[in-house]
């Protein structure tokens, strides 16, 4: 029998909005958001703006962020709110369906999930093909690729396909990390558990044990925080590979390898390196204060779009204390904080704030994780987040291409090679 995906038509698969709506000008925080009215004039004549950071290139229904205010919602909904109310199943239903779902939807949906944590035997075996010191985010990439080889249904187009391929994705991930990070290790694999949610799950074929309640909580929250945030750079590439209408899996390959960028993805686990290079307590002070006299960049602190405290950090601060705890980390979390008091009085008054990097690398560690583990964790969360734009895309599809600025010669001689 093939290992290759089928199509179930009697499976519960969530159905994801396809219209657009224009946001009211009124919303909090619009105005903030620099309107630009194309003209026949800048159609022909292409404004320069480098990095697009004041360019709006699609309209969204998913996540809203007012960076001035501190604000992150999905479909509405504030971060902090679903982070200490709802769970990881329920906001990539979410995401998905823009709108939260009845108890009986929930049900049906979180077993779809679970009908699809295993891999195809083939993808075991890949997995034991990898060599052992490759780096857990090339394996990622090359291991979600490799799925489209073993999914019918990978080249069909369709609205459901790639509803079920978007599944699929979602609910394979956390066995290729897992299973990697086993195969490393020089260890057994552990196949998923389909009775338990993503992060039990995951945890479980991680540790070769099932995790305690407050264990599974954490990451799960984590996955909550991490599974949307507008148009940053790994979703912006899974759009733009899906407008091209290629597959969903090449779509998903895109975004993993952008967000593997140390520039995007990698900031939880230099924030890790910072605390174990600080090592104790006393060591804190001189170390950040000599980081920003030399005007270095304190790991863990600032963000592209928020001036304020980021939303994603105000909940997960409270939850990481306790992770701390229970886990016989409080040392960590108490210094994480002393640094936190350092920059408020250093840094606050310009706008630099701890991300959600920061406390999410305690978190992470607190959970036994290793260091290279914590990129992979955010793109088995950004799941979520990559399909749902990718869908979102391909509602109202145009290809994303935009102009670049050429600064070479021009009428430049070709000189043959024996004259050079």
């Amino acid at each position: 029998m093939s290992d290759r995906a089928t199509v179930r038509e009697s499976d519960p698969i969530v159905v994801i909005a396809a219209s657009h709506y224009h946001r009211e000008l009124e919303r909090p925080g619009t105005e903030s958001l620099p309107m630009i009215q194309q003209t026949e004039t800048q159609q022909s004549a292409p404004v320069f703006d480098k990095g697009l950071a004041n360019t709006i290139v699609a309209e969204s229904e998913i996540s809203f962020i007012d960076g001035a205010k501190g604000i992150l919602e999905y479909v509405g909904i504030g971060i902090d709110e679903l982070a200490r109310n709802s769970t990881f199943e329920e906001v990539v239903f979410l995401l998905w369906n823009r709108r939260l779902p009845k108890a009986a939807e929930l049900a049906a949906f979180i077993k779809s999930i679970q009908a699809e944590y295993d891999l195809p035997e083939q993808m075991w075996e890949l997995i034991r093909q990898c060599p052992k010191d490759a780096g857990p985010m090339h394996a990622l990439r090359t291991l979600v690729s490799a799925l489209a080889m073993f999914d019918a249904e990978a080249d069909d187009p369709s609205p459901a396909a790639n509803q079920r391929k978007s599944m699929r994705l979602l609910a394979k991930t956390p066995a290729l990390i897992a299973g990697f990070d086993r195969h490393r290790k020089g260890t057994t694999f552990v196949k998923p558990d389909k009775t338990m949610t993503i992060a039990g799950s995951f945890l479980t074929m991680l540790n070769g044990q099932k995790p305690t309640r407050t264990v599974e909580r954490a990451l799960d929250v984590c996955l909550i925080l991490h599974a949307d945030h507008g148009l940053n750079a790994s979703t912006f590439a899974a759009r733009v590979t899906i407008s091209t209408l290629s597959d969903m899996y090449s779509a998903i390959t895109s975004a993993i390898g952008t967000l593997k960028g140390p520039l995007h993805g990698g900031a939880n686990e230099e924030v890790m390196h910072m605390l174990n290079e600080i090592g104790s307590m006393e060591n804190i002070e001189p170390y950040i204060k000599n980081k920003l006299a030399r005007k270095e960049r304190v790991m863990g602190f600032g963000h592209r779009v928020y001036k304020a405290y980021d939303p994603r950090a105000t909940y997960l601060k409270t939850f990481t204390k306790q992770v701390a705890a229970d886990t016989g980390n409080r040392k960590l979390y108490e210094m994480s904080r002393k640094i936190e008091e350092i920059m408020a009085k250093e840094v606050a008054a310009k706008g630099i704030y701890p991300n959600v990097d920061f406390y999410s690398a305690t978190t992470y560690f607190s959970l036994g994780l290793d260091l290279d583990l914590f990129t992979p964790m955010f793109a088995m969360s950004r799941i979520a987040g990559w399909a749902a734009h990718c869908i979102e895309q391909l509602a109202d599809n145009k290809l994303i291409r935009p102009h670049v600025k050429y600064t070479g010669p021009h009428n430049a001689a070709y000189v043959p090679v024996e004259k050079r």
